[in-house]
């Protein structure tokens, strides 16, 4: 959605016609140099602020809007991506629960025995002890830094899986054109599809459409589809061949790339933080493939291996459906 921010508008009333808004009960009037006595006062409507100017001498008022909602990141970190983290790792939390309560020990530990040291020092009948004491902070102080790096190295393992379980959710929260009267999320295709987002200029589209066409039948049974999002504000072309000789395989390849993304601004502001993260330039092209949960199995630079995935993948119907469907690959 744009942002009208900067852009000020205007509502006027007809002449003539009483314009009935609901009014702070204490609102401030001031008197103009022409002697007419305006009231100005502001309310909210649908998280926007208003300032409406009302005349006792004019027809007509004037309500000027700014708006001041904030579009929601593509980062911001949801509960559902949270809860997914703790289904992925549930072990997570009870671990970095005890790395803090050894942390809290050792450092404790370590406190007792410096005070301790501190007094072994400075009375000199306790100077045998001091090495002994020394000892045991030497072991407090090697808790303490042990298990603060595996609490470190598990929160940043935590907050990197969560960022990527959210970018994941965005993308789900996208959404695709099926038919003329059909719109639906890509959420909608988990456990259905494996998705393979082909992106870049339209050239680079189309070449991967022809590339495809040798591996379409084995695609299709593998429950690939593919998503072609140009970048290039270009229609990429695909030329389906209508011979009745080749009027299965052209059914097949037009069920291969029947998607067409919507709201491509959305896809575009998604890919480029994909693109970013991976430090890829953003005039790439790239293609991203999902899994059948909807999860990113691979991406890469340039054209999609239609024979790898051909190769790799489980088909989803047949003696191997259901068996074979978490073999999509490592995330």
């Amino acid at each position: 959605m744009a942002s009208v921010a900067n852009s000020p508008f205007y509502i006027l009333k007809p002449p003539n016609s009483p314009f009935y808004i609901l009014k702070p009960p204490n609102h401030t009037h001031y008197k103009l140099s022409s002697g007419i006595t305006t009231s100005l006062w502001s309310f909210s409507c649908s998280n926007a602020q208003f300032l409406a100017l009302q005349t006792s001498k004019h027809k007509s008022s004037t309500i000027k809007c700014f708006a001041t909602d904030k579009q929601t990141s593509s980062t911001e970190i949801s509960s559902t991506a949270r809860i997914r983290s703790e289904v992925l790792t549930p072990f997570r939390s009870v671990r970095m629960f005890f790395y803090l309560a050894f942390i809290a020990s050792g450092g404790l530990g370590g406190l007792i025995a410096t005070t301790q040291l501190i007094a072994a020092l400075t009375n000199p009948s306790r100077a045998l002890d001091a090495s002994e004491i020394a000892k045991g902070l030497g072991i407090d102080l090697g808790a303490v830094s042990l298990f603060a790096f595996l609490y470190l190295r598990e929160n940043k393992a935590k907050n990197a899986q969560i960022a990527r379980l959210s970018r994941e959710e965005n993308l789900s929260n996208l959404k695709l054109r099926v038919s003329e009267k059909k719109v639906i999320p890509v959420s909608s295709l988990r456990g259905i599809a494996r998705l393979v987002i082909c992106a870049g200029p339209a050239s680079f589209i189309t070449e991967s459409f022809n590339r495809s066409e040798p591996f379409t039948e084995g695609l299709v049974e593998r429950g690939v589809l593919v998503v072609p999002l140009a970048t290039d504000g270009n229609v990429p072309s695909f030329e389906f061949e209508e011979s009745e000789e080749a009027k299965d395989i052209t059914t097949k390849r037009k069920r291969l790339w029947q998607l067409t993304p919507i709201y491509v601004t959305e896809w575009t502001n998604w890919l480029d933080e994909q693109k970013k993260l991976a430090g890829v330039t953003s005039d790439y092209p790239v293609y991203i493939s999902l899994r059948l949960d909807g999860r990113v199995r691979g991406s890469g630079v340039g054209y999609p291996p239609w024979n790898a995935f051909v190769a790799q993948l489980p088909p989803v119907k047949g003696m191997w459906s259901g068996l074979l469907d978490g073999f999509d690959g490592r995330v």
